[in-house]
């Protein structure tokens, strides 16, 4: 025992610091990792020796019409991801706002938005026109409803409505993480509430929004295929297209999962680079 130890061994007591950590074996993670590994080959087996056409999965997964799909499911899903932050926003602040009107009606709209499927407002809205045959703007400007309402705009309107309501929620909770004397110290130079929520508290809630949002967008762009029950041309309508004229089911279900696959592999890199950014002034304080 060395001279810098004695004085930290109590009279009366050995001194252990030289024996040997026992490791415990793990037997139960061990168990788990082989039944895990089993599954999973047993899984690729099935799927390697059933009755699918694999030959069918490359060559359909680089057709113009596929190919077009995924573009358009890329396209909505911005758009609409778009129109609900800036709904969402909107709620939000409408949310925290002193006033008991503006405050009703953004509970209100969450509540029924949040409240009903995602797929029963997309079917409202591509079929207005049977509680609406006109639309428009009294003595300015009207059109046939059903001529507005094509699968595009009605699976805007739809997805991106629906999203304001979620993002709504998202942003109401960045902003109630920013401490309350932020608030404070904007009215006392002078600034008024939404000057100090745009100069101030957003860009300080950022980093709180952040993060569920760029979830948001990943499950934006899956749930995109609920439009192709109003014939939107996404991806997954363009693949029931073809299997619905060859009988290919699920050789072009696994062509869509592909695809599906690869844009949200490609968005996870680019939602944590945004996170880094935002989170570097708060790494730099709490140095």
């Amino acid at each position: 025992m060395s001279d810098g130890t004695i004085g930290l061994v109590a009279a009366g007591f050995d001194d252990l610091s030289e024996l040997e950590t026992a490791r415990r074996t793990h037997w139960g993670r061990w168990a788990a990792a082989v039944l895990i590994v089993a599954a999973l080959a047993l899984l690729v087996r099935a799927f390697a020796q059933g009755q699918i056409e694999w030959d069918y999965v490359g060559r359909f997964l680089t057709v113009p019409v596929i190919v077009s799909g995924i573009v358009a499911t890329v396209e909505m899903a911005v758009c609409a991801m778009a129109l609900g932050i800036v709904i969402g926003v909107a709620v939000a602040i409408m949310r925290l706002t002193p006033n008991p009107v503006l405050r009703g009606v953004a509970a209100g709209y969450t509540w029924l938005f949040r409240g009903t499927p995602v797929i029963l407002q997309l079917l409202l809205w591509f079929n207005l026109a049977l509680v609406f045959p006109t639309i428009g703007i009294p003595g300015v400007w009207s059109a046939r409803a059903v001529d507005v309402m094509t699968p595009f705009f009605a699976a805007l309107l739809g997805l991106g409505i629906n999203q304001g309501a979620y993002t709504s929620e998202v942003v109401r909770a960045g902003l109630l993480s920013v401490d309350q004397g932020q608030y404070e110290a904007a009215q006392t130079i002078g600034m008024g509430r939404l000057q100090a929520l745009r100069r101030i508290i957003l860009p300080q809630a950022m980093r709180v929004i952040i993060p569920p949002l760029g979830n948001e967008f990943i499950g934006m762009v899956k749930t995109t295929s609920l439009a192709s029950v109003i014939q939107y041309p996404e991806v997954l309508h363009n693949a029931e297209n073809i299997y619905y004229a060859n009988s290919r089911v699920i050789e072009l279900l696994i062509v869509a999962g592909l695809w599906y696959l690869a844009v949200v592999s490609v968005l996870t890199p680019l939602q944590m680079l945004l996170e880094r950014r935002f989170a570097r002034g708060v790494a730099r304080g709490r140095g």
